[in-house]
């Protein structure tokens, strides 16, 4: 009996028919394939194996002109990123699986765009992708798809419509720099202000200190001079109270002035005379 071998790369899968009846899905690996008995030998069933790529793979959905909600004609194109799961429900489920998740993009693209209005579309072109995503992602599960991504790759407007676009994007990127300009100067302005506020602060707090410690000085001055006036009367009343204890203390202050005045060849002592007796000596001089 002669054969032929088949080998199946680790990133497809087959579909293993006898007769055209489906035996079983094959992995990866080397198989041998019987070929058709010759003479009077019993007929061997006819194999057919269907390979099915079971790689990440991306699908482009060019060009489609969509009205908006807002009668906008657009033209979006689409990348959906997609791999075959069950290659049973890809071959059988459907006639062709790439074909069949092309039109249901399509459709679903359709759908999304039709039910918003241009600003939704500019403002938030995710939207697009999620819904497309969430639309289509149940029915291909169907015939053994699944979709991992579905994003919005162009999107055309026309050509009067694209000019006031360009215009009104200008217009909104100069508002924005005007806006920063004036934050920017306003932000200047407070910071100086803040900044002269906090210089007079600075300026008053200084002066207060000044005056402060000027006021501490002039009391602390006082106060000292109180106390050295008060050590001398206390001194003064503690020498009375000596000389009033001990008179000849205060004889023998006397004996040594006299001596002192002694010495002064100009000097007048009067002594034992009243006030009358000694103003008529010195008129008589």
């Amino acid at each position: 009996m002669a054969k032929h071998e088949i080998i199946i790369k680790d990133t497809h899968r087959a579909l293993w028919y006898e007769d055209g009846v489906l035996v079983k899905i094959v992995e990866a690996g080397r198989y041998k394939i019987p070929l058709k008995r010759f003479g009077f030998l019993p007929p061997k069933p006819r194999v057919e194996v269907v390979l099915v790529d079971m790689r990440e793979r991306d699908l482009t959905i060019k060009g489609q002109e969509i009205l908006t909600a807002d009668k906008v004609a657009l033209r979006v194109s689409i990348v959906v990123q997609f791999r075959v799961v069950d290659p049973k429900l890809a071959l059988h489920a459907v006639d062709k699986y790439e074909e069949r998740l092309y039109s249901d993009v399509q459709l679903a693209a359709r759908r999304s765009l039709a039910s918003m209005t241009l600003e939704e579309i500019l403002t938030n072109r995710n939207r697009l992708s999620e819904d497309i995503l969430r639309d289509v992602k149940g029915t291909a599960a169907t015939y053994g798809v699944t979709i991992q991504r579905a994003d919005v790759k162009d999107l055309v407007f026309p050509g009067n419509l694209q000019e006031i676009m360009n215009k009104v994007l200008a217009a909104e990127r100069m508002s924005q720099v005007q806006l920063v300009e004036a934050r920017t100067k306003a932000d200047v302005q407070k910071i100086e202000s803040q900044a002269r506020a906090e210089a007079q602060r600075s300026e008053a707090e200084a002066k207060a200190v000044a005056q402060r410690l000027a006021a501490q000085g002039d009391v602390e001055a006082q106060r000292l001079q109180t106390e050295s006036e008060i050590r001398r009367l206390q001194e003064r009343e503690r020498t009375a109270q000596a000389y009033a204890k001990h008179p000849a203390l205060l004889r023998m202050l006397e004996l040594e002035a006299m001596r002192d005045l002694g010495k002064n060849a100009s000097a007048r002592i009067y002594i034992g005379f009243d006030k009358h007796a000694a103003d008529g000596a010195k008129e008589s001089e």
